[in-house]
């Protein structure tokens, strides 16, 4: 029987170290708890707060759009859906002109809540882009060249 091959403890310095993946991963983390504290008070995640803004438009969404927008799968952004739609922040109504189709929308409480959330949010993220030592636009360039 042969034994398999341990690795290195400098590969994990070195994944530690270098990895984008794991770097990204941290800082999307950090981010989404700062943001989630901000938020809290209207009893909105980051991740709500973005959908509703994903839905924040002049006609109803259909679902796949809003799934690419938010790069999920359709199952997650269905879950995602669920207790904005219970606390009626949402609406989820069939497409009229498909019925197997979903359109998604901002309820007049979600449009309500979603108008509160925004100074919040506006302030929060100003402090954020502040702690960037060489701006945001370059860090958004460098994000957006990865998707």
């Amino acid at each position: 029987m042969s034994k398999i091959p341990a690795t290195p403890f400098a590969t994990t310095l070195l994944v530690r170290d270098t990895c984008l993946c794991l770097h990204t991963q941290r800082a999307a983390r950090a981010l989404s708890r700062r943001f989630d504290e901000v938020l809290r008070p209207l009893g909105l995640t980051s991740g709500q707060f973005s959908l509703m803004m994903a839905l924040n438009r002049p006609e109803p969404a259909p679902m796949a759009p809003v799934a690419t927008l938010l790069a999920m799968d359709r199952t997650t952004l269905t879950a995602a859906l669920k207790p904005l739609e219970r606390r009626g922040l949402i609406r989820v109504a069939s497409d009229p002109r498909d019925r197997r189709m979903r359109l998604l929308s901002l309820s007049e409480a979600g449009q309500a809540l979603l108008a509160r959330a925004v100074p919040l949010w506006e302030a929060a993220h100003a402090g954020e882009e502040a702690r960037l030592p060489d701006g945001a636009a370059s860090l958004r360039r460098a994000l957006n060249a990865l998707t």
